[in-house]
């Protein structure tokens, strides 16, 4: 294979070094990033090894250009490895499917009344955090018990303030829910020892907790308070019902995490197990394009990227199999945690349990992700068969319109991909050409639009679609084969669905098409049609709320977007602010008096 001069000048000067090598393509984006201990040796391999696996030898033919990053150790390069594929996301690295950031529970005791709260990040603000926790069902379960038995506060409103003004207490206190700070009746001592009961659950501490509570129902027992003997019966069941869910049956459970990897066809799946205090802290799988990478591999670049951000690393960590860089890693980790860490593979004992026990979960996940993908390959494959197509359609574009008597007119472009949404793909379209409601010339504006950016080489269109679908009858059809023909692109195959009897049009047929209910392929157009619509509607949403919010606030003199921001956020909705008073406007805190006046006056003297 020929390379540029560019290229064959830079491998004669490759440093002998460890370091980071970053590939490009043509464009200037960055399609790979890697490590090595000695960058001449690993980076020459690319251009000099004739028999690459396939996606290597892919991505050997989109390199226009590389650079290299020298660093002193091949620990550093590891880390800098792991911060560049976090930043450039290149397309052929093994990337985490899911980078969502875990919930924690978060308490700040230090507040007069503390509230038990989800976050998604882990600050430096002195409170308690407790997490994270990987399957967010089971924490919600956790809170949905423990509300049930403590009225604990939800809401964010200054309770000092709405005590002083004797503000009204909000549905849970009525309902039993909260204890209700906001109405002064509760002590910051009592709410204080409630939310430390809370907190001694949420973090597994309930031994002392359950000893005392059965103390005090003791005593409630015996002064014949039988109502306070209930409660604190049913918190001490509550206690063991959470312990439960903790545990996952296995002795010996310290602070470790457990990790396996299992490849199918072209799915690999991490099985991830976290265990603190002697507890199952939940699961999670993790999805990864796979295209015959060593699980080594999989694994040393899971290991980096899932570690990266993480607060809380155990002492223990058991992989299977072993991470290529384990002892780059097991350095790494141990100076974010401060002390040791050890990255093994369980031989035997409860830890070959565990890892069984994910190896069965992470085998599951693999045959169940690979029988969805084949059933979504046959929808595609069926109903280009149905629709008389010879090729396959691995881009299927939907389209439809959103509209409210003819205002706010918008379209949505969905896309799915070899049979699954492709959200990243997905295009939102304002009507433009005119006003009032005419669905069949915001199609047609609509297709042009879109196809026309696609044929000038816009990136964000520049994928054409195998096969279009516009939402409606031969009405809409007609309208959206005029717009492939204005642009050129008449070509393309195009249907339109009509909801009512799911009945397919097709140009030049006179007959519909009608697909067998609850065959994949019905599935699949009835998805992405429903996707369609379900898009455009929500934009058309956002865009008539922004536009009666700015009818009713923006042309306020002194009123921008955050003072609008303080109004909304204070009194919850326009209507509300309307009916205020000007004593009301000017105990909002961030609204000056001048601006409060004003915003009075503008709905008293022009009311809408």
């Amino acid at each position: 294979m020929e390379f540029n001069e560019k290229i064959q000048k830079k491998l004669k000067n490759l440093p002998d070094t460890p370091g980071v090598y970053i590939m490009r393509d043509a464009d200037d984006n960055v399609i790979y990033v890697g490590k090595a201990l000695v960058l001449k040796n690993r980076v020459r391999q690319y251009f000099t090894n004739e028999t690459q696996l396939p996606k290597v030898a892919a991505m050997i033919a989109h390199i226009a250009d590389f650079e290299y990053i020298i660093t002193d150790t091949e620990l550093e390069a590891l880390v800098l490895e792991s911060n560049l594929v976090k930043q450039y996301k290149p397309y052929y690295n093994i990337m985490l499917k899911d980078d969502k950031h875990f919930p924690y529970i978060r308490i700040d005791m230090r507040e007069a009344y503390p509230r038990v709260e989800v976050v998604r990040s882990v600050k430096k603000d002195g409170a308690k955090y407790y997490g994270p926790f990987i399957a967010a069902h089971v924490m919600y379960d956790i809170l949905d018990h423990i509300y049930r038995l403590y009225p604990l506060r939800s809401c964010k409103k200054d309770i000092g303030r709405a005590a002083a003004r004797g503000e009204r207490p909000c549905l849970n206190y009525e309902m039993g829910r909260c204890v209700g700070p906001c109405t002064g009746k509760v002590s910051k001592e009592e709410s204080g020892k409630m939310v430390r009961e809370v907190a001694a659950i949420i973090a597994g501490n309930g031994a002392s907790l359950k000893k005392d509570l059965a103390k005090q129902m003791q005593e409630a027992s015996e002064q014949t308070n039988y109502e306070l003997a209930a409660t604190l019966r049913d918190k001490i069941a509550l206690v063991d019902r959470i312990r439960e869910k903790q545990r996952a049956g296995f002795p010996n459970l310290d602070v470790k995490d457990v990790f396996v990897v299992e490849t199918g066809a072209s799915t690999a799946v991490v099985q991830a197990f976290l265990f603190r205090d002697g507890k199952l802290n939940y699961a999670e799988k993790f999805y990864i394009d796979y295209d015959q990478e060593e699980k080594s591999e999989i694994m040393n670049s899971f290991l980096m990227q899932y570690y990266m951000d993480k607060t809380g690393v155990p002492r223990h960590i058991y992989t299977d199999p072993r991470p290529d860089d384990a002892g780059l890693i097991e350095q790494w980790l141990t100076g974010k945690r401060g002390a040791k860490v050890a990255i093994a593979q369980a031989q035997r004992g409860d830890n070959k349990k565990l890892q069984e026990l994910a190896r069965k979960n992470a085998r599951d996940a693999v045959k169940q992700k690979e029988g969805r993908d084949r059933l979504k390959k046959a929808a595609t494959e069926n109903l280009a068969r149905e629709l008389g197509l010879d090729f396959p359609l691995h881009r299927i574009e939907c389209y439809d319109i959103s509209n409210t008597q003819g205002t706010d007119n918008v379209s949505s472009m969905v896309v799915f991909t070899d049979g699954k949404p492709d959200k990243k793909q997905c295009r939102r379209f304002k009507i433009k050409s005119f006003e009032g409601a005419n669905d069949f010339a915001a199609m047609e504006e609509t297709l042009a639009r879109r196809l026309t950016r696609g044929l000038k080489g816009d990136p964000g269109f520049a994928a054409m679609p195998d096969l279009i679908i516009v939402d409606g009858g031969k009405g809409q059809l007609s309208s959206a084969m005029d717009a492939l023909v204005s642009v050129g692109c008449e070509h393309l195959a195009i249907v339109s669905l009509a909801k009512q009897e799911e009945e397919i049009f097709t140009p030049h047929n006179s007959e519909s098409i009608l697909l067998k209910r609850g065959s994949p392929e019905f599935r699949l157009v009835t998805a992405i049609r429903d996707e369609a619509h379900r898009f455009a509607i929500t934009f058309h949403r956002k865009l008539r709320e922004k536009r009666i919010h700015k009818s009713a606030l923006d042309d306020i003199r002194g009123v921008g977007e955050s003072r609008k921001k303080t109004l909304v956020c204070h009194f919850g909705s326009i209507k509300s602010i309307k009916a205020a008073s000007l004593d009301e406007l000017k105990d909002v805190k961030g609204i000056p008096a001048n601006v409060a006046e004003a915003v009075y006056q503008h709905f008293h003297e022009n009311p809408q």
